[in-house]
């Protein structure tokens, strides 16, 4: 088989193996399954990976083309079986984006119009208990290799299976998503029945999770949160796509951070003269003009402003496809961490892109001046411009307009995109400015947090912190409570995100980093001719890859 034949191939495969990533990626046909998370499902999966790279490594690339989409498939799906050889995916349990999340989130994704769509969502939540089951399994296999999560890790997530399973005092997920079928027209009794009994079934076998993660698993669990630098850098190199030299990338990171931190202290003086910059955050948190009140005021303030750039962007700044101007803002279900996230379209467009913004489920105000920049990143021009354009792209195999995600190519763009949009003039006010600014003094001291913590690194001199001292867990979410202003209640989520998925949160800066250093290479070579508009198209519509393959693809223009 050609490259691309054997690409398109492994799509279908991987839905079959997978049927949680099938829903997420928007492959039809799977909707009632649920994955196998037992150590035999991840090896099924491992198999296929293999498999495949195998098939692309014997199959010269007919075209250029072919010549990139062998090098995506092959630098991702190879990580994929190094992650699977190191024993991390029996091992994966976090509060963001582990099995326990992903089963649960997954409904959130399914349509819910018709009898049918509810009879798949009830034969789909009839299978919560084998699908946790797998998980267990995996997780004492995980320990017994002596490679059990840290127990932040599994206290946490017992909170949320808590949660979900009704267990905090209020209705359970799925008790709450089996009623919201008594709404829906043509929806059967039988079937009402049958969604209820599900329901009971998915929210015990997550109560049960949750006490074997306390009483089982947690005994196990060693109690330090860093994860060391050979486990770090397979995980920095898989949210990447690059070997980078995390000591430069530290460094590099706190030098960052104070070229923001001096920019932002210049807005908050504007601000509020004289005035440090928590000072002007609680100043513009207390001006009505950047609050909304209850969470049906902030989706609709999301939807408003998310509509606002399609419009002001399409045509003059960018090449946005008919199929891309639909973009739904939503509250996510609770128990989640706090913030924004998005979900791509599926493949034929029938569901539409999506910004998810996870709030506390007693938060009735919102302050509005730190989010617009949040909506331009995981809107237009970020996540759903880049994810729906690679979609949309029909010179793609399948991998790659469904699969080709990573996170320094994907966040890196979408934290570029913050930034484009104050050279596009979308930010001029000083609130909505200073909110940007944070944003990106965060990622930046994601790169330092992140690093440091795992890694257990020496905090320089001449930074003002804990100066000589070796990183932890503690001075983490010190150092992201005192020298951010990012909302406290986002910043006691991040510390443990970060904790658990050793790598990500620097790929945003890291991305954006490369990104920004590739454009103004192709100007510089360019000179007169290079044309923005026509750079962000071609550079969009290559799809998702690893940073080190971004980096080539861009080098070419």
């Amino acid at each position: 088989m050609h490259v691309h034949q054997i690409c398109d191939a492994y799509v279908d495969d991987f839905a079959a193996a997978h049927p949680v990533a099938a829903t997420t990626i928007g492959v039809s046909g799977y909707d009632d399954q649920l994955t196998d998370y037992s150590p035999e499902g991840h090896a099924a999966r491992a198999a296929l990976a293999r498999r495949s790279l195998r098939e692309i490594e014997g199959a010269p690339p007919a075209d250029e083309t072919e010549r990139v989409a062998k090098a995506v498939f092959s630098e991702r799906v190879g990580l994929e079986l190094e992650i699977h050889e190191a024993g991390l995916d029996v091992a994966a349990l976090n509060v963001i984006e582990s099995p326990v999340q992903e089963i649960r989130m997954v409904f959130d994704l399914m349509p819910t119009e018709t009898e049918q769509d509810w009879e798949r969502i009830a034969a789909r939540m009839g299978k919560v208990p084998a699908a946790l089951d797998g998980v267990r399994a995996s997780l004492l296999t995980a320990a017994e290799a002596g490679r059990a999560p840290a127990l932040r890790q599994i206290s946490k997530v017992a909170e949320q299976a808590e949660l979900w399973a009704g267990m905090s005092g209020a209705a359970g997920f799925f008790d709450r998503l089996a009623e919201s079928a008594d709404a829906v027209d043509g929806v059967p009794a039988t079937l009402r029945e049958r969604l209820r009994h599900s329901a009971r079934v998915a929210q015990e076998s997550y109560a049960e999770l949750a006490g074997f993660l306390r009483a089982e698993l947690a005994p196990q669990a060693p109690t330090k949160d860093a994860v060391g630098e050979q486990t770090y850098r397979l995980w920095s190199r898989y949210f990447t796509g690059s070997e980078l030299d995390l000591r430069e990338a530290y460094e590099w990171g706190w030098e960052e951070f104070s070229r923001i931190e001096r920019k932002a202290a210049k807005v908050a003086d504007r601000i509020r003269p004289g005035a440090s910059l928590a000072e002007a955050a609680r100043a513009l948190d207390e001006d009505e003009r950047y609050r909304v009140h209850g969470q049906a005021q902030l989706r609709e303030w999301m939807q408003r402003l998310s509509d606002e750039a399609v419009t002001a962007l399409r045509g003059k700044h960018f090449d946005i496809p008919d199929a891309l101007t639909a973009l739904e803002c939503r509250i996510a279900p609770p128990g989640g961490g706090v913030g924004a996230y998005y979900t791509a379209p599926s493949e034929d467009f029938s569901r539409p892109g999506r910004m998810w913004w996870s709030v506390p489920a007693d938060k009735a105000d919102f302050s509005t001046w730190r989010e617009v920049t949040t909506v331009y990143h995981e809107g237009v021009p970020g996540h759903h411009l880049q994810l729906g354009t690679s979609v949309h792209e029909s010179t793609l195999n399948r991998y790659q307009r469904l699969l080709g995600f990573t996170s320094g190519h994907g966040e890196g763009w979408a934290l570029y995109a913050e930034r484009l949009m104050r050279d596009l003039g979308f930010l001029d006010d000083d609130g909505d400015l200073l909110g940007m600014l944070d944003a990106h003094l965060f990622r930046a001291a994601r790169v330092v947090v992140d690093i440091g913590m795992h890694l257990e690194l020496e905090i320089p001199r001449g930074t003002g912190f804990h100066e000589g001292q070796r990183w932890t867990p503690q001075l983490g979410l010190e150092f992201m409570l005192t020298r951010t202003i990012t909302d406290p209640d986002h910043v006691y989520d991040e510390i443990d995100r970060y904790l658990g998925w050793p790598g990500q949160a620097p790929a945003y800066k890291l991305g954006e980093r490369l990104w920004l250093a590739a454009r103004e290479d192709v100007r510089r070579r360019q000179g007169e001719a290079f044309d923005l508009k026509e750079f962000h198209s071609r550079a969009l519509r290559m799809g998702g890859m690893g940073l080190d393959t971004l980096r080539e693809q861009l080098a070419a223009l």
